[in-house]
């Protein structure tokens, strides 16, 4: 007869994302997750397999909450362009208002771990691409109603702003709390003048 877990999987793997989230991947060993968890380490292997897949599934979870909130914003019905505006301007106040240092958690995994991990490089470009359609269809949508002159290339211009925003989450995370906010809210206004 199979026993029952002693602990909800759900929640570990919330747990899990925060530690990695605020340690990086490296800097987090199985006895940290040990401790933070507050479940053995066969619960954790059984669960979630390796130290490595339970990272990939917590980048998974992280996807799941953030993304939903920013495709709704974007796909509103009426003007786009200044929901386009808020999101990359909303990028900027939460970069530059960072005081944990945390700064996004595929933006950290795509500096940590993409360029040597297929899993985790496979999760940010997911990530990155989803971003990309909805700027570029939030663009798109603002040049049909005449908000976007003519000749800019929406998707050219997603492809901007995905850098920017990405970059600003590098910024935040590495300047110096609240210092940096004048450079970041500095180049979000110089990006979204290409809007006009």
């Amino acid at each position: 007869m199979a026993r029952t877990k002693e602990f909800d999987p759900d929640a570990a793997l919330q747990s899990a994302l925060e530690l990695f989230w605020r340690r990086g991947y490296e800097a987090t060993s199985m006895a940290d997750l040990v401790e933070h968890l507050g479940i053995a380490r066969a619960s954790i292997y059984g669960t979630f397999g390796s130290k490595h897949e339970l990272y990939v599934r917590a980048l998974e979870r992280y996807s799941e909450f953030c993304d939903p909130e920013i495709l709704e914003e974007l796909s509103q019905p009426g003007p786009a362009l200044p929901a386009v505006r808020s999101v990359v301007t909303r990028f900027a106040e939460e970069s530059a208002s960072d005081d944990l240092r945390r700064g996004c958690f595929i933006t950290n995994t795509a500096v940590e771990l993409a360029p040597h991990d297929r899993a985790a490089a496979r999760r940010v470009e997911a990530s990155w691409d989803w971003l990309e359609t909805a700027l570029a269809s939030a663009l798109t949508r603002a040049r049909a109603q005449g908000e976007l002159p003519e000749g800019r290339d929406p998707r050219s211009l997603a492809r901007l702003l995905l850098v920017l925003m990405q970059g600003m989450r590098v910024v935040g995370k590495a300047g110096r709390a609240g210092q940096d906010a004048a450079r970041l809210r500095d180049a979000a206004a110089q990006a979204l003048s290409l809007l006009d």
